[in-house]
C-alpha cells in the first residue's frame, strides 16, 4: 500500500546508499518552478556551458553531493519523435544534469512500445522505494506518493532497465 508521508528531494535522495533511478515518459511538464525558465528558452536564451554560477542550482547541488557519496544517478527520457518544443528545452538543459554528475538517456517512445511500464515516472531508490511522480493533465504536479511494495519496485527497476539498455546516452542523442 503507497504511504502518505512523502520525503523531501533532500531526504530522498539522501537516503540512497547505492542508486536513484528516475524515469520520466511525459512530453511537456508544466511545473511551476520551470515556467520562468520554460519561457525564457522560448524566448531564446540559453544557458551558457562556461558560465556555471549563471545554471547552476540546488537542484544540481543536490545531485552532485548526491553522486560523491558514491550513489549512481541515472535518468531515463520516453519521448515522442518528432519531439516536442518542451522536450527540446530539457534537451538543451540537460548538459547542467550531466555536470552535476547524473547520467541521462533518451528513448524514441516508438522504441518502448513493448516495454511493460507503470502509469506514472517515477524516482527508484536503492531498488526498493519508489517515488511516484503525479502530474495533472496539463502537466502540473499533482504531488508525489511512496511505495515500498516489493513487486511495484520490482516493475519500475525492470521497466527502467529495459528502457536504459535501449536508450541513447545524451551525448549521443540528436533531437528531431
Amino acid at each position: 500500500m503507497p504511504s502518505t508521508s512523502v520525503p523531501t528531494w533532500p531526504e530522498l535522495l539522501g537516503s540512497a546508499t547505492r542508486s536513484a533511478v528516475h524515469l520520466e515518459m511525459r512530453d511537456a511538464y508544466a511545473v511551476d518552478y520551470e515556467s520562468g525558465p520554460f519561457a525564457e528558452w522560448q524566448a531564446g536564451h540559453r544557458h551558457d556551458p562556461a558560465d556555471r554560477s549563471s545554471w547552476w542550482r540546488p537542484w544540481l547541488d543536490l545531485i552532485q553531493k548526491t553522486v560523491s557519496r558514491g550513489v549512481v544517478v541515472r535518468r531515463a527520457r520516453i519521448v515522442s519523435e518528432p519531439v516536442s518544443e518542451y522536450t527540446r528545452f530539457l534537451y538543451d538543459g540537460t548538459f547542467t544534469n550531466v555536470a552535476a554528475g547524473e547520467q541521462v538517456r533518451w528513448l524514441p517512445r516508438r522504441q518502448a512500445s513493448d516495454i511493460a511500464l507503470p502509469g506514472n515516472d517515477f524516482w527508484l531508490i536503492d531498488d526498493h522505494l519508489v517515488r511516484w511522480n503525479h502530474f495533472t493533465g496539463d502537466g502540473a504536479s499533482a504531488g508525489g506518493e511512496i511505495s515500498e511494495d516489493p513487486a511495484v519496485a520490482r516493475l519500475c527497476a525492470e521497466a527502467f532497465e529495459t528502457v536504459w539498455s535501449r536508450a541513447t546516452p545524451h551525448a549521443q542523442y540528436k533531437i528531431t
